[in-house]
């Protein structure tokens, strides 16, 4: 049996470890304003392990100093993620958070973490001048899922005001990009 969750988890990991293996400066300018190349990959480290544990009985163990080597730090937390999703007891747990609400577990890890994996694959390679296309199915399906819900989105202050206008031939990646106020045509200056 497929375990769809860890398979979508395996693949935008994936992506992004290729990503941080190709970078060769560490401060350069990020999509994010504000951030750097460093930035993405310490924001995908900090954040999650609270929420996982403040909705969960679930601690993602502690791993080498991102300061240190960040490379190490964020396998280390890619893995912990992936035991997690490949554990079967997990299919059974549920997610419950003030904030979110109940929800099945691996639902909460592919629509916050894997999500956010995914997304901020475009502003690592953007930022370090790497292939920044994203797999335009997964795109698609995630902003097809957006969209619906735009409002309660824009209202939790993880997303910035959709960009516009875009191009007759922006593509998944870019309307992904734009739905949640990047500018798919940033370049580094």
């Amino acid at each position: 049996m497929t375990n769809e969750f860890a398979e979508a988890h395996r693949a935008a990991s994936a992506t992004f470890t290729d990503r941080i293996k190709d970078v060769t400066d560490w401060d350069a300018p990020a999509p994010v304003a504000g951030w750097t190349a460093r930035s993405v990959v310490e924001h995908l480290l900090e954040w999650f392990p609270g929420m996982l544990a403040a909705g969960s009985d679930i601690e993602l163990p502690a791993g080498p100093d991102p300061k240190a080597d960040l490379l190490a730090a964020w396998e280390h937390q890619r893995d912990a993620v992936h035991a997690v999703l490949e554990d079967p007891a997990t299919a059974s747990k549920t997610y419950s958070n003030p904030m979110t609400g109940d929800m099945p577990l691996p639902v909460m890890i592919q629509n916050f973490y894997t999500a956010d994996v995914f997304m901020h694959t475009w502003d690592l390679s953007r930022a370090t001048g790497q292939d920044d296309r994203l797999d335009a199915d997964v795109a698609a399906g995630m902003l097809a899922g957006m969209e619906p819900i735009e409002e309660m989105l824009r209202g939790s202050g993880q997303f910035g005001t959709a960009r516009g206008p875009l191009r007759d031939d922006a593509d998944a990646t870019d309307r992904l990009m734009s739905f949640i106020g990047r500018d798919p045509y940033w370049t580094a200056p």
